[in-house]
């Protein structure tokens, strides 16, 4: 029996796939629990289109994120913190903080988890903090740390 799965199943496949299993466990299990249907020609045609539109929205997603990557890194982030000799500065700046600063100086939301170079900087001058925006779509963030 051909089947489309609706969500994961362990040991048969993953949501969206189309699959051949045994008579009695697609019907009496997988249907029987919503976890696939049987792919006739109507539901196949329904998976196609649910996979279009996905694929449309992940463009569209992509799109956005390469519009942000270019509003990120035509500016540049200036953090004033206290400083000792030596360049070396009092905390750390973290990629949360370069976040929060995203936020409020450009309006633009990041997920601190999403930071390439997930380490926090600790001396002043010039660095460059990469972000992944979206698969494939890294953003370079420009952030002076300056002594107050």
């Amino acid at each position: 029996m051909k089947i489309i799965l609706l969500s994961d199943v362990k040991n048969v496949g993953k949501k969206g796939e189309v699959k051949e299993v045994a008579d009695g466990y697609g019907r009496n299990y997988l249907i029987r629990n919503r976890l696939a249907v049987e792919a006739t020609k109507k539901s196949m045609e329904i998976l196609d289109q649910q996979k279009a539109d996905e694929k449309a929205r992940q463009e569209e997603l992509k799109k956005q994120a390469e519009e942000l990557k270019k509003q990120i890194e035509a500016g540049t982030l200036i953090f004033k913190v206290r400083a000792g000799n030596e360049g070396k500065i009092f905390g750390s700046v973290s990629p949360a903080k370069i976040a929060e600063q995203l936020t409020s100086d450009f309006g633009i939301t990041v997920d601190k988890r999403k930071f390439v170079d997930n380490e926090n900087l600790t001396t002043l001058g010039n660095h460059k903090v990469r972000v992944e925006l979206y698969k494939g779509v890294i953003a370079t963030v420009k952030v002076n740390i300056q002594a107050q």
